[in-house]
């Protein structure tokens, strides 16, 4: 055969060379890889867990209300209360009025003739219409309005009772701005003093986003009305009381393994409180399950920790429906009476203690019971006879008090196990990934043998960069990771690029990192109070980030084990710390004085002592009220948050930064910076931060900061401080009134290139998931062993502009797929600032 092709060779030259002298054409030589990848497919790697990547629920960001729970009407109930939010009335979102000359006068009304005792505030519309005329109230819905669209149906109901003998009767419509109908109108008669359920359907004739619906009476006398609701019948499943469709169905397309609910900080804040009807209803209390089901008229309205008022009309029934059925483990998370997120306080009431334990152990016979239980019967009532399957329960959320919270947890896993012995009962371990309370939690997490540890961490994209093998070190005996909360700190392609670099280390420690969840999962683009968000929504659009996007990729493609493989990369060395210096305040007036950078030889890098002036000086943003008073650089404004000052431009890698701060007034103490770039990098003291109880370095990077090291720390005011930070390369050593303070070796390197690979045994194929997060490509050899491989490999690539984010307007950054030529031996380029899945089918 050899000789053969030779001829056949041959003869192809002689003919070309009958025709015209033709150069022979050589194939172009592989390019010469920069990375290699060498897998071995058939050694055991870690098994991965079926829940791997889930979603986390919380109502932030207007999730529940006005997002995900597919009510059109705003406060629905007019429990809207300065409880809630300083600017809100019973009639928030709604607004009295009178057509054809109707008249009366609409108040809100919290006494005897209320709907129930949880659903305590109702409309009084107090009736003087003349013949023809109606009165009563519009509701202004969600972001720019009342969204619907042509052809789609929505039920109305209300609660209502009058005193007038003969009835009173009702209009309902749905309307522009303008007043021009929607949707045919409808009416009703209310007759009776007693509440009654009144229900219709109104069919919309034309697209709108800026619907409004009113309810207007006709006659004279009194009318009360509660649970004014308009829902589209179009939910997600059909479900009554449903989810709003095309955000729920974004949700089940990520595939979530589970659904932890129904939410962080929500869940533990304010759980001292309990219910006292002498008080009437505690609205300050924390989400707990028992207000949440049962029918939506006799559920409670609460104050939501994030300043506004949460329904419940999405609660621990539609939570683990919704579980159910986009196929995901249900995780509830409940109270520990421990608070976090800032409320370090832990419960002295034994009692109520006692009885939230009782209550999480109703809430797995809820879950779990059969209908003939009290509360399996509860969910049987509901529309759920089948029990829900509950495995994980979560016992409280980033507390700061670990002796106290951990007293307490074990308190509740022993309540569990005892009943309940195959529940997985989840510990945590604070607000943060590294620090005192992280340390202290995690040693108490060992030492008693918990099953899985809840960690969380928003940080900077370099940091998730820098820790890709943090999960490596753990102990693969030891409790269990639960990843509940994780994202890099804004919504940008990078990102993205960053936070896929780092999965890639918790796919290869699948075997300690068992559940993960980027967080948060909504946020409506009018009511904003955290970023980033994995999904954006207004009343009618939504929209994935480009997180999204790289989420979905990885949840959707996750594997069944893990396949051991290691890769060759160039050598990234480590980054002395240079740039310019800064002074900066939170909520604080301060003033500094003889600013002066040295090296290490003695010679002046840079000097400021004010006398004339602060002209080297620029605003990073303008911020606060900087100016130069009695020969000291002050910052007057209380108020003004982040107002970082920056000059110089320290090139050496050895120098000292000296200077003089004091604290004039405010809540906290005052910030040097150093190591700071054009590009937003850069390094600073905080001393006196987080209300003046804490110290820290905080390495910045995009706009947010991840901390360094941190310990408890106060700024008096009025009192000069002598500040030394020592700079010798990645190592720092920082000196308060010349005492050591703190000291930290920053000597990580980027290494933009990151893999993983895994096996999903149904389709026989290997996962090769490959993150490049820079701007050059990475040309990649990739070595499969002995493995025998079918020719071709389907890929899904996530690329563009690292800076790029998905919009309202646009959504540019999404997956593109295809097919490459691969082999047991192979080589390809990956592009820059790129995801890319290559799913290779075995023989």
């Amino acid at each position: 055969m050899p000789r053969a092709r030779t001829l056949v060779g041959l003869a192809i030259v002689a003919l070309v060379g009958s025709v015209g002298a033709v150069p022979a054409q050589a194939r172009a030589p592989e390019p010469t890889p920069d990375y290699t990848i060498t897998v071995d497919p058939r050694a055991a790697g870690a098994d991965i867990s079926d829940s791997m990547y889930g979603v986390f629920f919380e109502d932030i960001n207007f999730a529940a209300d006005g997002g995900l729970y597919a009510e059109l009407v705003r406060n629905r109930s007019f429990e809207f209360l300065p409880i809630d939010n300083q600017s809100y009335t019973g009639l928030t979102a709604w607004t009295p009025n009178g057509v054809d000359g109707g008249a009366g006068t609409a108040t809100t009304v919290d006494d005897a003739a209320r709907l129930h005792e949880r659903n305590r505030t109702y409309l009084n519309l107090a009736l003087s219409n003349p013949d023809g005329g109606w009165y009563g109230v519009t509701n202004a819905g969600w972001n720019t309005g009342v969204a619907v669209q042509a052809g789609d149906r929505y039920d109305f109901s209300v609660w209502a009772r009058t005193d007038a003998a003969a009835g009173t009767p009702l209009s309902v419509t749905v309307h522009d701005a303008q007043g021009d109908p929607l949707a045919t109108p409808l009416t009703r008669v209310v007759r009776g003093d007693t509440w009654s359920r009144y229900t219709g359907t109104l069919t919309a004739r034309r697209d709108s986003d800026v619907g409004r619906l009113s309810v207007r009476a006709a006659g004279t006398g009194t009318l009360r009305l509660d649970m004014v609701s308009l829902f589209p019948q179009k939910t997600f499943k059909g479900r009554a009381n449903g989810l709003r469709k095309d955000l729920a169905e974004k949700i089940a397309a990520l595939k979530p393994g589970f659904v932890r609910f129904p939410g962080g900080c929500l869940v533990n804040t304010n759980s001292m409180y309990g219910y006292d009807a002498s008080s009437n209803w505690e609205r300050s209390r924390s989400y707990q399950w028992k207000d949440t089901v049962g029918p939506v008229e006799q559920r409670a309205t609460n104050r939501n920790f994030w300043g506004y008022n949460q329904s419940y009309g999405l609660g621990y029934f539609e939570y683990f429906q919704f579980s159910e059925d986009v196929g995901a483990m249900p995780l509830p998370v409940v109270p520990a009476l421990v608070t976090g997120c800032g409320q370090n306080r832990a419960t002295a009431d034994e009692a109520l203690l006692q009885r939230h334990i009782q209550d999480t152990l109703d809430l797995i016979e809820f879950a779990n019971g059969p209908a003939s239980s009290t509360w399996g019967g509860l969910r049987a009532r509901m529309g759920h006879p089948k029990p829900y399957a509950l495995t994980h329960i979560a016992i409280g959320n980033e507390e700061n008090l670990p002796n106290e919270f951990f007293a307490n947890f074990l308190r509740f896993r022993s309540a569990i196990k005892a009943r309940y012995p195959d529940i997985t009962v989840i510990s945590n371990s604070g607000p943060d990934d590294t620090g005192a309370t992280f340390d202290r939690l995690w040693t108490l997490n060992r030492e008693a043998g918990v099953d899985m540890v809840d960690e969380h961490y928003y940080n900077t994209p370099g940091w998730f960069l820098q820790n890709n093998h943090r999960y490596d070190s753990y102990d693969r005996n030891g409790p269990k990771v639960f990843l509940g909360e994780f994202a890099s700190q804004d919504n940008k392609f990078f990102n993205s690029l960053a936070e896929a670099h780092y999965m890639t280390g918790l796919e290869r420690n699948a075997d300690v990192v068992r559940l993960a969840a980027y967080a948060p999962l909504l946020a409506n683009i009018d009511h904003v109070q955290w970023r980033p968000d994995l999904i954006w929504f207004d009343s009618d659009e939504s929209w994935g980030t480009t997180s999204y996007q790289v989420q979905k990729l990885f949840m959707n493609n996750v594997g069944d084990r893990t396949v051991p493989s290691r890769f060759t990369a160039p050598v990234v060395p480590p980054r002395g710390i240079t740039g310019a210096v800064g002074l900066s305040t939170w909520a604080t007036a301060a003033r500094y004085d003889d600013v002066k950078v040295t090296g290490t030889d003695g010679g002046v890098l840079f000097s400021d002592d004010f006398a004339n002036g602060a002209g080297q000086w620029s605003a990073v943003e303008p911020r606060g009220a900087w100016s130069v008073v009695d020969g000291q650089y002050q910052q007057s404004d209380t108020a003004a948050l982040d107002t970082l000052v920056r000059a110089g431009n320290i090139t050496a890698t050895d120098y000292d930064l000296t200077l003089k701060a004091t604290k004039l007034d405010g809540a906290e103490g005052f910030l040097v910076a150093f190591g700071v770039q054009e590009s937003g990098e850069l390094y600073w003291w905080n001393l006196g931060g987080w209300n003046n109880t804490q110290g820290a370095i905080q390495k910045g990077a995009g706009g947010s900061k991840s901390i360094v090291i941190a310990k408890p720390n106060t700024i008096q005011a009025g009192v000069a401080y002598d500040i030394r930070v020592e700079v010798r390369g990645t190592t720092v050593r920082l000196f308060l009134n010349n005492e050591e303070w703190g000291s930290f070796v920053d000597d990580q390197v980027t290494q933009p290139f990151a893999q993983v690979v895994t096996r999903d045994d149904r389709t026989g194929e290997l996962i090769v998931k490959v993150v490049n997060a820079q701007d050059a490509p990475a040309t990649t050899r990739i070595d499969l062993g002995r493995q025998r491989v079918r020719d071709t490999a389907r890929t899904t690539v996530i690329t563009g502009d690292p800076g790029e984010q998905n919009t309202r307007s646009a959504e540019p950054i999404q997956p593109v797929t295809g097919t490459v030529r691969v082999g047991s031996r192979f080589t390809h380029t990956f592009p820059p600032n790129s995801v890319t899945f290559l799913r290779i089918r075995t023989r």
